[in-house]
């Protein structure tokens, strides 16, 4: 018997198990969710690191100034409006009144200036404002001001971005912390406070309602927008990494809601029909085949152009997430799938059908040299797991030297930010997922940078690339914005700076007494019994 066969053993008796006791002290009208996260936050720095489980920490304890729409449309939260000068270099932006931090201290401007310019040291898309920056300054204790050195029309976006890091809004005296060095409180205005002394680390995570919070009338609809309600006095996180036994957690009325059930599990999790599911992050996550462009093969980009026509994205995608077509897409560029910078061009670069002898060709064309290609690939992660097998199998077909690496995420996480030769602990390829909240646009698509040893793992140099973003940012306006999409994706598919592998779509497990679950990823307002 196999780990998924055991595992789904365990799970079809938990699931038969009938309700335990403690069921009945959590049941509707309790004030406490209980809540099986990906991961524990074991940072809790939302600016320091690009963990989305930091992240979704983040937005319980912290608010931002602007928000994000279901349709990707950005709207003020903590802002009450903003001013822009006629030339359009100068930015006058007033704070909603009655904002208090956890402290019982007031929401000032200095408290917004300050925590700017720390994000803006660990993100790429406030770096990229604060560059268009000559100056930011409080003029009062509501209003702070943008002096521009040119026009920066993507001001609310930077401030309001979904993606990691996250623009939290802290206290002055701590977002005064240095920005690479993790701040020694977790004090934000958001809706819920950090409950420090209940912390159990990998095992339990308390928030606690603030009842000094106010939410923002009107604004956008749904995903990190409009009014955050909030119906619970606690949230509980409880960490299971265990599949099986957070199925049976779930079954066994234990927890309320499980983040990231594994799809192998999900059709036993569902025919108990006291619970439900959805698809949070409807842009999903992006495969990814990520490669050294420092060292040979894949300096060449001739050969990486091969990598590419030798992988198909089905077969990838049917690894993950088996047959079911409402679970993945294929046939997909670097921008997920019903985002406002989808489009079809070069897609025939993937959707064509794989012609291993033609990849054979244009590997020695290319002057391959049948050197061993190292891919590292995260055994502990299923998903990733299934794309690097698939993948590697498809290469080696075509003609490449394979040397598939599985290893633990940990250790992929410390081996690919290596530089040296494979044979000195280096590598050639990894294998990951992007998720589409963080990397549905230039500003912060980590794979799309080509700025050499300044870019993601792999290190591309990709001036094009390059001039494309920085045109991205400048343009005046969505139609603009989806045109340079256009020459962006085709620019991609002669850079190749990674091998997109499709995209799937983790599905959320819940009760079904809950209702109010907003999409993107997991946020605790407007959530409540039925």
């Amino acid at each position: 018997m196999n780990r998924r066969q055991l595992l789904a053993a365990a799970a079809a008796t938990t699931l038969a198990a009938p309700r335990l006791s403690l069921a009945q002290a959590y049941g509707p009208g309790s004030k406490t969710l209980r809540f099986v996260p990906e991961s524990d936050a074991t940072v809790q720095d939302p600016h320091w690191t690009t963990a989305t489980v930091t992240r979704n920490h983040g937005y319980l304890v912290y608010d931002t100034l602007y928000a994000q729409a279901d349709d990707f449309s950005i709207s003020p939260q903590m802002v009450e409006g903003h001013a822009i000068s006629a030339d359009g270099l100068q930015w006058d932006i007033t704070l909603r009144e009655g904002m208090t931090f956890h402290d019982g201290e007031p929401v000032r401007a200095q408290d917004v200036v300050a925590s700017i310019q720390r994000f803006s040291k660990r993100d790429a898309f406030a770096a990229e404002l604060m560059l268009a920056t000559d100056e930011l300054s409080v003029v009062s204790d509501r209003v702070f001001r943008f002096r521009l050195k040119k026009k920066f029309p993507l001001l609310p976006a930077a401030l309001g971005k979904t993606g990691t890091s996250m623009p939290a809004i802290m206290p002055e005296r701590l977002a005064k912390t240095d920005a690479f060095t993790r701040v020694s409180e977790v004090i934000g205005s958001g809706p819920f406070k950090y409950n420090k002394a209940e912390h159990v680390e990998g095992s339990l995570a308390v928030y606690d309602r603030f009842a000094a919070y106010r939410p923002r009338t009107g604004g956008g609809v749904g995903f990190t927008a409009g009014p955050k309600v909030v119906h619970f006095d606690r949230i509980e996180w409880r960490v299971i990494p265990d599949p099986a036994t957070a199925a049976g957690a779930l079954s066994n009325g234990e927890v309320d809601w499980w983040q990231q059930p594994t799809l192998d599990l999900m059709p036993m999790v569902l025919r108990n029909r006291n619970y439900t599911s959805m698809i949070q992050d409807v842009s999903g996550n992006l495969g990814c085949l990520r490669f050294n462009h420092l060292l040979p093969p894949f300096n060449n980009p001739a050969i990486r152009q091969a990598a590419l026509a030798a992988i198909s994205q089905t077969d990838c995608m049917q690894a993950v997430a088996g047959s079911d077509p409402s679970m993945w897409k294929a046939n997909v560029g670097p921008f997920p799938p019903g985002t406002p910078l989808a489009n079809e061009v070069g897609v025939e670069a993937v959707s064509s059908p794989r012609d291993y002898a033609k990849v054979k060709a244009a590997l020695a064309a290319a002057g391959y040299k049948n050197e061993p290609v190292v891919m590292i690939v995260a055994g502990d992660y299923p998903q990733q797991a299934a794309m690097g097998i698939v993948a590697a199998d498809a290469m080696q077909r075509a003609g490449f030297n394979m040397d598939l690496q599985t290893l633990d995420w940990g250790t992929v996480v410390q081996r690919r930010a290596k530089k040296d030769d494979p044979r000195n602990g280096g590598w050639n390829i990894f294998v990951t997922n992007l998720t589409g909240t963080n990397n549905f646009d230039p500003a912060s698509h980590l794979g799309l940078r080509g700025n050499g040893a300044r870019a993601w793992f792999g290190w591309p140099e990709a001036p094009k690339l390059e001039e494309l973003r920085q045109a991205w940012f400048d343009a005046p306006d969505m139609a603009a914005q989806k045109k340079i999409g256009e020459d962006i994706q085709r620019q991609f598919w002669i850079d190749v700076p990674y091998v997109p592998l499709g995209v799937y779509y983790q599905p959320t497990v819940f009760t079904r007494r809950l209702t109010g679950v907003r999409s993107g990823f997991p946020q605790f307002y407007d959530v409540r019994w039925v």
